[in-house]
């Protein structure tokens, strides 16, 4: 007896009626918002295979090594614009941010 090909047939409408997903969006974590000392800030997760740098944590002064998940943090309501903010941004290890953020 053949094979059905009613199951591929299922499975190909099921794919073209789902937008292709965003690998960028997925690859870059889960960015939130959250209020501090009443500002609003944009946190952005980094995974160890993303942290490719050192960084300075703000919280701590010590290095955030390369190959370490941390924090990227950025004001959400700066009055310089957007783009000042970002430029502005500062890489946390997670603890710190959670323990003294600003």
């Amino acid at each position: 007896m053949a094979p059905s090909n009613r199951a591929r047939g299922r499975a190909a409408k099921a794919r073209a009626g789902h937008p292709e997903l965003d690998v960028e969006r997925l690859t870059a974590g889960w960015r939130r918002s959250e209020v501090r000392a009443g500002r609003e800030w944009n946190v952005q997760p980094v995974s160890e295979r993303q942290a490719t740098k050192a960084y300075i944590c703000p919280g701590c002064g010590q290095d955030v090594a390369p190959g370490t998940a941390h924090l990227v943090t950025w004001r959400a309501d700066g009055v310089l614009g957007d783009a000042a903010d970002l430029a502005a941004r500062r890489h946390w290890h997670t603890h710190c941010w959670r323990m003294g953020a600003p």
